[in-house]
């Protein structure tokens, strides 16, 4: 459903939180304050995608200033764990601290600082507390994630006792309540952000997470830091669009807009095979950079400057390069999109990296920790290798795309490997094809390497990518696999677009999600 206002627009993967977003435009808060409100609800209600004990990445600017990054990435731990890399569930997987609260803590500092905020924590996690006190319907999603993982999950240290109800139901439309998360979430509106790493509610974290079998431990937590950090940014066509800077792959997302920016993708051709060749060889040449360089800059200089400005792909009409290997990372994770009155712009991204993360819940907090780690390289001496105090190459990339000066369009997605795949779709769809938020969305998808939901390494394509297109990229090469139409498994993503005088917002979320767009 496509979402519009002359006014301003939220948008995430559940109605709840984009209704808390909503809530606090409506008094008078701003987009960081409305994207913090939704954010904290996804925490309640969207748990197996989100949640306090994962990282978070913003891309913030408002028209006429510069946009601002901030990076909350959880480090690893001083203690190396057992099996670097190898456990992707279970105590040895949550071997990385937590950034996303401590990002918060930067947001709200730039909000009251510099974007004339005025709400404190209580009135920021109100909705999130009562969601999480007083219940909330399980979604399609969590159920069908928790189903699928179950033997994974219910060995480890307080999950089932904490989504399981004691009924033992746990199918969407089910009522849950997370009582011991509510009281967490009151401790940090009380307290603020730093009480998650500092304080007696870091102290009842470390010890959760060490009876677990973690490494993680109080001097850990108390180590983590999110930071501000200047985007990067290409020129796409008549504009430019911006992303984050190492670890995470936002270099990745751009290199492949790089890219395809020295192609013509004529509009009235829309989704023809030259269009998808390009796209496919853009994607992968930035898949196979982003596998050999990005990593954790503080510990490897990443060349940001020649991934930015590589060879060209492949042109349609010759014979396609055999598929590069590369590295899959999967990617469970939320993002959330806010435009105020005011012309402030929030894009946010906050995850657990698996669905359900690593599984363990810290002690009685009813923190659901991430599994980050396991992004961290088995190649000894490679750059994304573990070493304490290090952060894992990141899969979360905001998007944002100016013109002028003016924010035009604000995107995310779900997904691992396929978000920088994503973002590529919906900004073409956007902005070479002129297409609304939700028309671009719901456009066919294709996919390079394994998805979350399919872990075939050919090139995945939607089924209404149509016939002939499917044909011809299979003459040029390519190892074909046809998925259903609006597949989960190509992003679940989200788009709001700002028009060039500002004057009427479009949004909308994906089709192949359960989110909403609302606007005031």
């Amino acid at each position: 459903m496509l979402a519009q206002s002359h006014t301003a627009l939220v948008t995430t993967p559940h109605p709840d939180a984009t209704r808390a977003g909503l809530a606090i435009l409506r008094d008078g808060g701003n987009a960081i304050e409305a994207a913090l409100a939704a954010v904290a609800t996804l925490c309640v209600v969207y748990p197996h995608m989100t949640g306090l004990g994962g990282d978070a990445c913003w891309l913030l600017a408002r028209d006429g200033g510069e946009p601002l990054g901030i990076l909350g990435i959880g480090q690893a731990a001083a203690a190396r764990p057992p099996d670097v890399g190898l456990a992707m569930r279970g105590p040895a997987a949550a071997f990385t601290t937590a950034g996303a609260v401590d990002s918060w803590r930067l947001a709200h500092q730039l909000s009251r600082e510099s974007w004339a905020g005025t709400l404190d924590w209580p009135a920021i996690l109100q909705p999130a507390i009562a969601c999480a006190e007083e219940g909330y319907t399980v979604t399609q999603s969590q159920a069908f994630w928790y189903k699928i993982h179950r033997a994974a999950l219910d060995p480890q240290p307080g999950f089932k006792d904490t989504f399981e109800r004691p009924d033992g139901r746990s199918e969407s439309g089910c009522r849950q309540t997370q009582g011991a998360l509510a009281a967490t979430l009151t401790q940090i509106a009380e307290n603020g952000p730093r009480s998650f790493y500092e304080g007696p509610l870091a102290t009842r974290l470390a010890a959760g997470l060490r009876a677990a079998g973690s490494v993680v431990t109080r001097a850990d937590l108390e180590a983590t830091r999110a930071a501000y950090v200047t985007p990067l940014a290409v020129p796409y066509r008549d504009g430019e669009a911006f992303n984050l800077p190492p670890p995470t792959q936002g270099v990745t997302a751009l290199q492949i807009l790089h890219l395809l920016n020295r192609f013509e993708i004529p509009r009235a051709r829309g989704d023809d095979t030259r269009f998808y060749v390009l796209l496919i060889e853009a994607i992968k040449a930035a898949l196979a950079d982003r596998n050999r360089f990005v990593a954790d800059p503080t510990f490897i200089p990443v060349p940001v400057h020649t991934m930015l400005g590589g060879a060209p792909p492949a042109c349609a009409g010759e014979t396609a390069a055999p598929d590069a290997e590369h590295a899959a990372l999967p990617g469970d994770t939320v993002w959330i999109g806010v435009r105020d009155p005011a012309g402030g712009s929030v894009s946010l991204i906050q995850s657990l990296f698996l669905d359900f993360g690593s599984g363990v819940v810290a002690g009685d907090t009813g923190v659901l920790w991430h599994n980050r780690g396991a992004a961290f390289s088995l190649i000894a001496g490679h750059p994304n290798a573990w070493a304490p105090g290090k952060r894992p190459l990141h899969t979360l990339s905001p998007a944002l795309y100016r013109k002028n000066g003016r924010v035009r369009a604000i995107y995310g997605s779900q997904g691992g490997d396929g978000q920088p795949q994503t973002l590529a779709h919906i900004l073409t769809r956007l902005v070479d094809f002129g297409l609304d938020p939700f028309t671009a969305l719901a456009r066919p998808r294709i996919h390079v390497g394994p998805t979350f939901l399919d872990s075939r390494k050919g090139i995945k394509i939607e089924s209404n990518v149509g016939i002939a297109a499917i044909h011809d990229l299979q003459q040029f090469g390519y190892p074909i696999e046809i998925v259903s139409a609006l597949n989960p498994g190509t992003g679940q993503a989200g788009a709001i677009t700002v028009n060039a005088g500002g004057s009427l917002l479009l949004g909308a979320h994906d089709p192949r999600s359960e989110g909403l767009c609302l606007g005031l």
